[in-house]
């Protein structure tokens, strides 16, 4: 029987391919516990690696992670780790104004009171800080002027890593010859090979077959 079961992402450093778009960047992470005032910021497009990053991260420093949409709901006066990650910061444009407002206003108390303490935070989105829609003007100027670790588009060896591993991820082996054969065909984006991967995944699923070439060939061209 066939089962689309959900998959589960490896987030360890082992995990980690190393390649030209990202290895500044996971040198940069890896600086800590020396970055500049205690702050990085992670920027990339989706699926480049930021979350693994944080998780990479957070296995040294003992950080918690949370997206930056459940900042509103976060209790202060409760204590905060000395080591977080705030995921997809930029996405706090796309709430409510109220929630926006209490987000911001809890990730500018949170960097004062861990900028008091010696702690550590990690701020993430697509772009770098000074490009992110922020309301609140001395959270804004706090976070543009941390370092930011930049993750690139992938190159043809990056990218065939990252189809590996989300295969991997799905419990799916692929031959070499399919993912050479992807990495030729599919636009140079994480998106793009997520997508693939998972509708080869479907694919494979529905026809009772593994993934190979022609399986792959003729996915690709039927209309999804």
């Amino acid at each position: 029987m066939a089962l689309d079961l959900p998959s589960r992402p490896a987030l360890g450093r082992a995990d980690f391919f190393v390649s030209e778009p990202n290895r500044l960047a996971l040198a940069q992470v890896d600086a800590w516990p020396g970055w500049p005032s205690g702050r990085l910021a992670v920027a990339g497009p989706p699926g480049a690696g930021k979350t693994h990053l944080a998780h990479v991260w957070a296995a040294r420093s003992a950080a918690r992670i949370l997206p930056a949409e459940a900042l509103p709901t976060l209790d202060l006066a409760a204590g905060v780790s000395d080591a977080l990650a705030v995921e997809d910061v930029d996405r706090l444009a796309d709430l409510a104004p109220a929630e926006r407002r209490a987000a911001e206003e809890a990730l500018f108390h949170l960097c004062n009171r861990l900028a008091a303490g010696g702690g550590s935070l990690m701020v993430s989105g697509r772009a770098a800080p000074a490009r992110w829609r922020l309301d609140l003007p001395d959270l804004a100027s706090r976070l543009a002027v941390a370092p930011v670790a930049t993750l690139a588009p992938p190159d043809d060896a990056l990218l065939a890593a990252v189809l590996v591993k989300l295969f991997a991820d799905r419990g799916v082996g692929v031959a070499p010859p399919v993912i050479r054969f992807l990495v030729a065909r599919i636009d140079r984006s994480f998106e793009a090979a997520e997508a693939v991967v998972a509708r080869l995944d479907r694919a494979g699923l529905a026809r009772g077959r593994p993934i190979t070439v022609p399986l792959a060939a003729e996915a690709l061209a039927a209309p999804e």
